[in-house]
């Protein structure tokens, strides 16, 4: 079942993927309306799944199960993926690779490989008060909160001088 993202509870469980470039509008409305059909039918042990997505900075898409309504299983889990595999042939984008990370350089978004942000961190072109992405949240409200943070309130804080 879809429902508007803020309808979501803060504890839903989220997945981010980010691509290495900004999606074109034909992009964003396909990746839209692939995403809105997905939920429309996406199900857990034949129950309806209450469920959003988001797109931010034309980069990131965010999905999210309300798991107060039911929560998502494995097979359900594995559905969403095989749709994002879909998406990342259709548009030649890399969506799954979490050895990619993403952080803002004034207004303008970049994603690196891991290596290079360890470079850039040493070479203090990266900084504690670097906006990054972190990924690695798991709630709606950990998305909202810690998402987009300074590198030093990361797990990014490790490669910090």
């Amino acid at each position: 079942m879809f429902v508007d993202f803020k309808d979501l509870s803060d504890n839903s469980r989220v997945w981010i993927y980010q691509s290495g470039r900004q999606f074109t509008s034909e992009e964003i409305k396909k990746v839209s309306e692939r995403l809105q059909e997905f939920i429309r039918g996406w199900k857990a042990h034949g129950a309806d799944l209450k469920a959003s997505f988001q797109i931010k900075y034309n980069q990131f898409i965010i999905l999210a199960v309300d798991e107060n309504h039911g929560g998502a299983t494995g097979c359900s889990i594995d559905a969403s993926v095989h749709t994002i595999q879909e998406l990342e042939k259709e548009l030649d984008v890399d969506l799954m690779n979490k050895m990619k990370v993403s952080f803002k350089d004034g207004e303008n978004i970049n994603t690196v490989s891991m290596q290079h942000f360890k470079e850039f961190a040493k070479q203090d072109k990266i900084k504690a008060d670097t906006l990054v992405f972190n990924n690695m949240v798991t709630s709606k409200a950990e998305f909202e909160s810690a998402w987009e943070v300074a590198a030093s309130q990361s797990w990014h804080a490790r490669f910090l001088n």
